[in-house]
């Protein structure tokens, strides 16, 4: 097939298509060098004998043969400021820590989440840093730090006094200044400006608390405050908002054309929040107050997603609760409920995102659902075609985001680990297992001049639009 201008081929001999949860074999992808985009998927002629040796490559091309390729995972539930909790708590990073030290930890979060083969991050909250995030995306895109895309929610939206930093000393001139945790907003007219305000100021994606632990100040943590005699459910989470409320973050983003995630750890404000619409619920780790049979099957009807951050369920709560979490997660996915991939990430390291898959693969989901979930499942996750790019599967137009494995995660446990290539929007950052040169251009294909003549071989163009 001769070599259109401006493009270099990747060639595999495995490759996984989440549009058909199939694994295809002697696939090549021809990118488009200009636009970071896939210009062609085309089917080779079967190779006989050594593969390795038959297919002659022009230079410029990748060879991933030998490798699992699949598209760049998404993460769907990140947090890039947040560092794990095991090494410090979420509200002495949110207090006590500086803008300087978090943006640092995030650069060093961002590449590490790019070469673990994540090339697009939800994120959903800088947890105190105001709208950092934006600026943190904005970074990435105009090529000054190596990092997943991002599609950010600057601020979450809670009701007044809901989701913030808690302190007792609050005397004033004594007590305590802290930044705050979320934009504030009560009522219907309320919550329709705060979400013209994180339109405003630069958000992807809407996010609002639909329960938190919000009573928390009735009894202190005892690990910290030595509370003694607590009751059963010291700190409930319980709604922050009401359904007309919710109902009008949604209606609002609607006419933003912009998707909407709901932090909701109970099955009844996750019910709320189905029936209002939301792009994705976050979590529900409880099932105190609801009936789970009733919400998978509003979430079903109304096409919400559920991410459910197994990762940092295994980490942060009890053993009993979070099995049952996996459980849900099997008959979720069994009774037809969307599921896509997001760990919450940052509690626990960026690198490790992974997890997340691992879990729901023990949980019983079937591998090439898992995969689908962490690919086409995020980009339906971050919006689908309102996020303005399309990525998470190989057909023409899509961005170029490509990585490989070393092992087989039908058949290796800790494959989803083992990633030894990725390139994102056409780049290579990351081959033979090696990272490249973060700052200079080294590792971009050669230029239309530099390239060869591409080879001889039988080819069969796959199309743009089929489901191939």
């Amino acid at each position: 097939m001769a070599r259109a201008n401006g493009t270099f081929m990747v060639h595999t001999s495995l490759l996984f298509n989440p549009s058909t949860k199939s694994f295809l074999k002697d696939i090549t992808i021809v990118v488009d060098r200009d636009s970071g985009s896939i210009a062609r998927v085309v089917k080779r002629a079967a190779e006989p004998g050594d593969t390795r040796r038959k297919l002659t490559l022009a230079a410029g091309d990748v060879d991933l043969r030998g490798k699992v390729v699949l598209p760049g995972f998404v993460d769907s539930h990140s947090h890039i400021f947040l560092h794990a909790y095991a090494e410090r708590s979420a509200t002495e990073q949110m207090r006590d820590e500086s803008a300087v030290e978090r943006t640092v930890r995030a650069t060093n979060h961002a590449r590490a989440a790019l070469l673990a083969g994540y090339t697009t991050y939800r994120d959903l909250g800088t947890e105190a840093l105001g709208n950092a995030d934006a600026n943190f995306r904005d970074c990435i895109n105009r090529g000054l730090i190596p990092g997943p895309r991002m599609f950010v929610i600057t601020e979450a939206i809670a009701s007044n006094g809901s989701y913030e930093i808690r302190v007792e000393n609050t005397t004033p001139g004594m007590g305590l200044v802290v930044p705050r945790a979320s934009d504030p907003a009560d009522g219907p007219q309320g919550v329709r400006a705060a979400v013209r305000r994180r339109v405003g100021a630069g958000a992807d994606l809407i996010k609002f608390y639909a329960d938190y632990r919000r009573k928390i100040m009735r009894f202190p943590p005892s690990k910290t405050q030595g509370i003694r005699f607590l009751p059963a459910r010291p700190n409930p989470a319980v709604p922050l908002f009401s359904q007309e409320e919710m109902d009008m973050i949604v209606q609002e983003a609607k006419l933003a054309e912009m998707p909407v995630a709901a932090h909701a750890i109970e099955t009844r404000t996750a019910l709320m929040a189905a029936r209002a619409g939301v792009t994705t619920v976050e979590h529900i780790f409880e099932d105190t107050h609801g009936d789970m049979e009733e919400l998978f099957q509003v979430m079903r009807k109304n096409k919400v997603i559920w991410v459910p951050t197994l990762a940092i369920g295994e980490i942060e709560v009890p053993d009993d609760m979070f099995q049952a979490h996996k459980v849900a997660v099997k008959k979720a996915h069994e009774s037809g409920v969307r599921l896509a991939t997001g760990g919450d990430t940052g509690p626990f390291n960026h690198g490790l995102n992974a997890r997340e898959m691992e879990i729901m693969i023990e949980a019983g989901v079937p591998v090439e659902d898992v995969l689908e979930a962490c690919t086409v499942g995020g980009w339906e996750a971050c919006g689908g075609d309102l996020c303005g790019f399309r990525f998470g599967w190989f057909e023409k137009g899509n961005r170029a985001d490509i990585i490989a494995l070393d092992t087989d995660p039908r058949m290796d446990k800790k494959a989803l680990r083992k990633v030894s290539f990725v390139m994102k929007d056409g780049r290579i950052w990351k081959q033979n297992g090696v990272a490249v040169d973060m700052i200079s251009n080294s590792m971009w294909p050669p230029s239309e001049d530099e390239a060869e003549e591409g080879s001889s071989e039988e080819w069969t163009d796959l199309g743009g639009d089929e489901a191939w």
